[in-house]
């Protein structure tokens, strides 16, 4: 008996097969999660931010106190990118992705906005202001950033408004405290469970 060949497609249908699938794995691209916050990179940050917090407080000067935090903002920012990418490239995602870029675009303005309101708020002496400012804007923009990752991200972020919301009602001299609690201990709280929810 004689086999019967598949009729081949014409080249237009193949053209748009091609397509549809194209437009199918760009659609699943940018409704993915950005999985590639690290947990272990975030105990880090809260281990350096515990050890800023005890260093700061006990600065003879406002300005070596803004000092020792600008120092531990560069350090933690090393951490959470160099943790970041080791924990993509282990698990074999691409931080280029769609949600990777979301992620960092979301993340960017806070960040970018906490230090230029630290400049201004240092040269006028409102050192009282900087803790709440630094807490509320990073709150900002993991919760803006959290909507394209899981939901661990957005919830920390919404531990940070709510401890932004507290130093800005206490003490001035409290300031420390808040920050050890938000940048030492949410780091290191969060970060355990990502570790061990996310895969490291």
């Amino acid at each position: 008996m004689r086999a019967v060949r598949p009729t081949p497609w014409p080249p237009a249908a193949q053209r748009r097969a091609l397509d549809d699938l194209h437009f199918i794995r760009r659609t699943l691209e940018n409704a993915g999660q950005f999985t590639a916050v690290s947990g272990v990179g975030m105990m880090a940050v809260g281990t350096t931010a515990l050890a800023a917090a005890a260093l700061a407080a006990v600065q003879p000067t406002p300005t070596r106190w803004l000092v020792v935090w600008c120092a531990e903002a560069l350090v933690s920012l090393a951490l959470g990118v160099g943790s970041t990418i080791w924990k993509a490239k282990r698990r074999g995602l691409a931080l280029a992705s769609a949600p990777g870029r979301k992620f960092a675009l979301s993340l960017l303005p806070a960040l970018l906005a906490g230090a230029l309101l630290t400049a201004a708020l240092a040269r006028a002496g409102q050192w009282g202001l900087l803790p709440p400012t630094w807490l509320l804007l990073f709150g900002a923009g993991m919760v803006a950033a959290g909507a394209f990752s899981p939901p661990v991200v957005p919830a920390l972020g919404g531990a940070f408004l709510g401890l932004g919301a507290g130093a800005l009602v206490a003490p001035a001299a409290w300031g420390d405290v808040f920050l050890a609690l938000g940048f030492g201990g949410l780091h290191l709280a969060f970060g355990a469970w990502i570790a061990r929810r996310y895969g490291g």
